[in-house]
Parts: C-alpha cells; structure tokens; sequence
C-alpha cells in the first residue's frame, strides 16, 4: 500500500478545496464499485450494491487541514487563518504551498519574549514578493503544509496521514473485498476538519443501517505523551468514545468479537479530546449505531505524522473480517 499512501499524503487538498485528491480516488475505486456519485458538498460516495442487504455507511475524510489568506501588507507578506486544528507550535518555518503552486516559508514577528509561544496572529508568510503587487497569492488563496512522504521502515511519515491513511485503508478493503453481507457507501468525505460538515450531509442522504468512520487516533507510547493506553504496532484501535462521541456498544462489541476470531491485533480506544465522522452518522436523521476504527498515529496535526505499517495493513484485514460478519443490533433486555 505504500505507493498508494505516498501518493494521497502528497496531494494537497485542504478542507473545502479536496478536489485533487477526490479526482485521484475516483480513479482508484472506480474498477471495485457499481457505482460513483459526488453529492453537492463534494463528498465521493462509491457503491457496492447488494439488495436487501442492511446498508453500511463507511467514511474516511478525504481533506487535510491547512490555512487561507486573509490579507497581503504592503511588502508581500501574508497573513493567514487556520483550516482546521492547525497549531503554532508546528507552524514556525514550516513551508506551505498554495494550489496555485506558490510555496512559501512561515515567518514569525519579533516577539518580545523569545520564549513565548506565538499565537497564529503573529506569523506570516512569505513567498519571495517584494511588495504587494509583485505577490501571487490573493486574499482567500488556500494553502497546505509541505511535507514529502518518508519511509522509515516499519513506520511511515507525512503530513495528512489523517486521514488520507484511512482513505487508504477504505479503497484497499473495497480491492480486496470479494463479497460482503452488507450493502456498502463507501464515502470520502470533505470538509470534517472543520466540523465533519461532509459527513454530515452524506449520511442523511444515505440513510444508512449502520456506520463505520474510519480515521486516525492519537498514541499515548511517546515520551510524557498523552496519557492514553494507544500504541502503534500493537494493531487498530477499536473507540469507545472520544470527545464527539460514544460509540455505540453493539458495534463495538460486533468489532472486538469479529478480531478475536480471526485472531487479528487491536486496541481499546478512549480519546479525551477530537473526535471524526463517526459523530456526524451516529446524529443523523433518527440516529444510527456507529463505530470507529482508528489507526494510531503520532504527531496528529503536524506536519510529520507516523503511522506503523502493520497497524494499517491489520486495519485493513479487520474491516474486510467486519464486512462478511454482520452485527446483532438487537438490544439486550
């Protein structure tokens, strides 16, 4: 899956501007779906028909974070917001690049305390203008960060592994998946950095039986990191619930039960704070039982993020395991 992941992380495709990236996994799914749609928030919806089988909604969003101008001074340097949880910490010369083509380099203002961390407000960025109107960025240009893929052996690193890793797991399971007891939406959704907006409007139209997000988690293995049980290489990670959501406990029991008996590795998942598209299905219309299957990744939302190999290649065997095993969605007495 490596060439497949390279090529997702390196296709710059903020939250409302996925078009590139939409585009490259329309080609990708296209020979293992009966049929493709993009709805009118740009969400790519492939189908996998099966009548009269309960309809399952699987999404994994197809955007990355990244920033918008909002103003070019007199010199050329421009100022900036966030699409998305973008943080300062990660931001100080990064390099940015604008789907215009532009790059530039994140600058930051003299602070007066040089220990301090500045907030977004005092950067900027610069791409070799010398004044405004030498700049070829406009106001409302959009940028992503610039990251090449790197291969670490067993671990991989990129920006926009969330959640391009798990659109990757999403269009791997559809090329492996010979036949399913449900019928499947594969959904790549748009805009979830800012709010699972795509998610939002895909589910309503689909109506779904049930639903499966599919995105990353944080990891709680890294030196004073997170306080959390998440480790990568010790397999996905089932939620149980993150900021968003309480994962619905049939399906969690449907997961947990489905790896253990095709002997596949897997983690228990609570997240204290994010959350993903599994929020947006869960609320939709008169509610739908949902889950999320998350792939453990380090340095979420910065411009390197790690994932472990056998993590994703696992992801990919237990979904495929969960589309030939239908849930009990009966409520116990």
């Amino acid at each position: 899956m490596k060439e497949l992941i390279q090529t997702l992380v390196e296709t710059n495709s903020p939250s409302g501007y996925e078009n590139a990236v939409r585009q490259l996994i329309r080609q990708k799914i296209e020979p293992w779906v009966n049929e493709i749609k993009v709805d009118a928030l740009g969400n790519l919806l492939g189908i996998r028909k099966n009548p009269n089988a309960p309809k399952i909604m699987l999404v994994a969003h197809m955007d990355e974070i990244g920033i918008m101008a909002t103003h070019v001074d007199s010199k050329g340097f421009i100022r900036f917001i966030p699409l998305g949880g973008v943080y300062p910490h990660h931001c100080v010369g990064g390099r940015v690049r604008f789907l215009n083509g532009v790059a530039g380099v994140i600058g930051v203002e003299k602070l007066s305390n040089p220990q301090e961390l500045p907030s977004l407000e005092k950067m900027f960025i610069d791409v070799g203008a010398v004044d405004a109107k030498s700049c070829p960025i406009k106001i409302g240009d959009v940028a992503a960060f610039e990251r090449p893929f790197l291969d670490l052996g067993k671990r991989w690193v990129s920006k926009a592994m969330d959640d391009r890793i798990g659109v990757a797991v999403l269009i791997e399971t559809l090329q492996s998946l010979h036949q399913s007891a449900f019928e499947i939406y594969a959904v790549f959704s748009v805009q979830e950095e800012v709010g699972v907006r795509g998610a939002t409007t895909a589910a309503f139209g689909i109506a779904p039986d049930l639903g499966l997000a599919i995105d990353v988690t944080a990891t709680g293995d890294t030196p004073k990191g997170n306080k959390m049980e998440v480790e990568l290489g010790k397999g996905p990670a089932i939620k149980i619930r993150d900021a968003g959501m309480l994962a619905d406990p049939r399906i969690i029991k449907w997961m947990i039960q489905t790896a253990e008996k095709a002997s596949l590795p897997y983690q228990r998942e609570i997240l204290e704070f994010g959350g993903t598209d599994g929020r947006a299905v869960q609320l939709s219309r008169s509610g739908v039982p949902t889950g999320v299957l998350s792939i453990p990744c380090r340095y979420v939302h910065a411009p390197s993020e790690m994932v472990d190999r056998d993590d994703v290649l696992n992801a990919v065997r237990l979904l495929t395991e969960l589309l030939n095993n239908p849930p009990n969605l009966e409520f116990s007495a």
